[in-house]
């Protein structure tokens, strides 16, 4: 299944003047607070929100927003293996500076960063108190008049459960939510007390004082019945294929330029189905390389089939050249319908001895940027969704389509789509591996084809009625944790 909603892909080249986005409370609109000097980033709050209950539970990021001073506030994480924990470090102005171990379980934020409270006005009523991760990347919005007009950081915590390094930013006088509203509060309409503090694990690491940790406002939440919550939305051009296909002879101008490099990682959200016949798995590609993939389809006159060709770029996002790499397929199935690209990635199921005895019908892809996998990597592209070059996975009208697979970021499919499994119940019970491999024919340009293997290794037991499957895990990597974004 896709763990995003990115639609858009490509080299950070062309992105807006502005990404700006109010909560989905209606709240007031943030200026820059009166800040410690010496205080990198403070927390800021409107003085009252209104939101909207549905069944006890109230959807709102109570308008809370981190804001930077003086400089950008950067966050890199990296994990060495998937034996060790995550590591971040602080890039401040001073330095670096660690963050202390278990700052952050996965990539989705840091751990018990905010502290909230929530006092029902009604009397004899208890106080709600919870505490919360936080993302330092959100849909920021510049508050200081002089700062830079644009922010180069991720728009989300995005991650799988086997990402392997994230950045979190925010630009110098630009300010971001800090609370996701993935999770809601367990609260029914009525009128309330907020108070909202940056927990001091983090407030002395980063030198905020008190005053500048903590912010109260006044939550008002009405039963949706009563109003709609605001909606605001992200509109985004989004560039097109080229407007015909490619002519004169195919190549690049720079040879040595920058390429893709396409990883696979391990296969996970690994079951079988109930009459134990198939064995289901989800299964992530991505790019580590210095400069994206990208591939456009043109569609042949009266077929639902398109050429599709690999398009090539300078460090600077100049077009070098193109080289012809396969087609594209039109997919009528319920849980695609849209182009796939064919020879991006195989899946098979290999014996104890790594001998194929099984093989996925699933051959042809869509390619999206639906998980950050590591944004610490050369040229990673923090911001996919804000650039020129544009994923689009079309519609039956296409005449030509955009594919695109950005530096750092990886492709999922799991395991609901038509295809993402192996027939089983002739297989005897034993030790077999799931093979994921990018580039199986080696028709895309890439740096290397040495990496584009991935092993998972899995056990089937039990009855030909009762079929079982065992997982080993992978390190410390706790794939239920998965969540896509923070």
């Amino acid at each position: 299944m896709r763990r995003s909603l990115l639609a858009a892909a490509g080299l950070l080249l062309a992105a807006p003047l502005l990404a700006s986005v109010g909560p989905a409370a209606t709240a007031q609109s943030p200026q820059a607070p009166k800040a410690d000097p010496a205080a990198p980033i403070t927390l800021w709050a409107p003085s009252h929100v209104t939101a909207f209950a549905f069944r006890h539970r109230t959807w709102t990021d109570l308008g809370l927003r981190v804001i930077a001073h003086g400089a950008p506030f950067e966050l890199w994480s990296q994990r060495p293996s998937y034996d060790d924990q995550i590591q971040t470090v602080w890039h401040s102005a001073a330095g670096d500076v660690p963050l202390p171990a278990g700052s952050m379980s996965d990539f989705s934020g840091l751990d018990r960063f905010l502290k909230i409270t929530i006092d029902p006005k009604k009397r004899g009523e208890d106080t709600l108190t919870m505490t919360r991760k936080g993302c330092l990347n959100g849909y920021s919005e510049r508050v200081d008049p002089n700062a830079d007009p644009r922010s180069p950081y991720p728009v989300g915590c995005w991650y799988n459960a086997y990402s392997l390094g994230s950045v979190q930013g925010i630009q110098a006088g630009w300010a971001t939510p800090v609370l996701s509203q993935s999770r809601p509060l367990r609260i029914g309409p009525g009128e309330y007390t907020v108070t909202a503090t940056i927990r001091s694990r983090y407030a002395e690491i980063f030198g905020i004082s008190p005053d500048e940790a903590t912010r109260s406002l006044a939550l008002t939440v009405t039963d949706e019945r009563g109003g709609e919550a605001a909606s605001v939305g992200r509109h985004r051009d989004l560039a097109r294929p080229a407007a015909h296909r490619p002519t004169g002879p195919a190549g690049r101008a720079d040879e040595g330029g920058p390429q893709p490099d396409l990883r696979s990682l391990p296969a996970w959200g690994i079951s079988l189905n109930k009459k134990g016949t198939y064995l289901r798995f989800s299964a992530t590609v991505w790019n580590a390389g210095d400069s994206p993939l990208v591939v456009d389809g043109f569609r042949r006159d009266g077929e639902d089939l398109m050429d599709a060709y690999q398009y090539f770029f300078d460090a600077a996002g100049n077009q070098t050249g193109y080289q012809p790499v396969g087609s594209m397929e039109w997919d009528p199935r319920p849980s695609h319908s849209h182009w796939h690209f064919e020879d991006f990635a195989r899946y098979t199921l290999l014996d104890a001895d790594q001998t194929q005895v099984a093989k996925s019908k699933k051959e042809a892809f869509c390619l999206a940027n639906t998980d950050s996998v590591d944004l610490t990597v050369p040229a990673a592209d923090w911001r996919p969704e804000n650039t020129d070059l544009s994923t689009s996975c079309g519609d039956y009208s296409s005449l030509s389509i955009r594919e695109v697979l950005v530096s750092g970021w990886g492709d999922t499919y799991s395991q609901y789509r038509a295809g993402q499994s192996f027939p089983i119940a002739d297989l005897p019970n034993g030790t077999y591996y799931i093979a994921v491999t990018a580039n199986p024919e080696h028709k895309l340009v890439e740096s290397s084809t040495d990496n584009n293997q991935s092993l998972r290794e899995i056990r089937i037991s039990g009855s030909p009625q009762h079929r079982k499957v065992t997982v080993p895990q992978v390190g410390i990597v706790h794939e239920e944790g998965y969540g896509g974004q923070g």
